[in-house]
């Protein structure tokens, strides 16, 4: 890998790891590490503050994946490096610096990068993802039935590497929705819509 595809892998990385929903909620007077269940992420702004501010941050991580891999396009440093700086934007929003290397679970910025790779798969990911919080309105459970489907989508439809990574990013957001996992099992996960003040996990 090129000087340039480090540095701009490095860049990504630093993109991935503004932390847009621990900004915003500032803004409005609230630590969202704070409330609800702690993550730095468009779901518990949604959650805490409305669906405006919610918005707002799952469209700017949205754009931190979508960015990282375009900019490496621009630069024309192949598909391999366009994929590493996706990949590096989500670990920047998971593990931000300006966080103590703590943030969100990554499903935006992963979204992101995984439509601005491969854009069926990202439209994949987008309709089991809102079918499934249609069906159910639980966000961690369609999150990950979205990332399952853009690997299955990449192997399919893209280059068998391509599958490859973007199976890693479906296991690391899998991963990151571990203590969600055990909610949905106990029923105790929180649906969609619901507020919520106290901090808890």
């Amino acid at each position: 890998m090129s000087l340039l595809a480090v540095l701009t892998v490095f860049l990504s990385y630093l993109l991935g790891a503004i932390p847009a929903a621990a900004w915003v909620a500032r803004a409005r007077g609230v630590d969202i590490r704070k409330v609800g269940s702690g993550n730095s992420g468009a779901t518990n702004v949604q959650r805490a503050l409305g669906n405006g501010p919610g918005l707002a941050v799952a469209v700017f991580d949205i754009l931190k994946g979508a960015l990282a891999v375009g900019l490496a396009g621009l630069l024309e440093l192949g598909q391999p490096a366009m994929a590493a700086c996706g990949v590096a934007a989500v670990l920047g929003h998971n593990f931000s610096p300006f966080l103590g290397f703590r943030g969100g679970k990554g499903v935006a910025t992963s979204f992101g990068t995984m439509a601005a790779l491969l854009p069926v798969a990202g439209l994949g990911a987008a309709l089991l993802f809102l079918l499934s919080v249609w069906l159910t309105r639980f966000v961690s459970l369609g999150s990950i039935l979205g990332a399952v489907t853009a690997a299955f989508v990449c192997f399919v439809a893209g280059p068998l590497w391509l599958g490859l990574v973007i199976t890693g990013l479906s296991a690391l957001l899998i991963w990151q929705h571990r203590d969600n996992v055990r909610r949905l099992q106990a029923g105790t996960e929180r649906r969609f819509g619901e507020k919520t003040e106290d901090k808890k996990g």
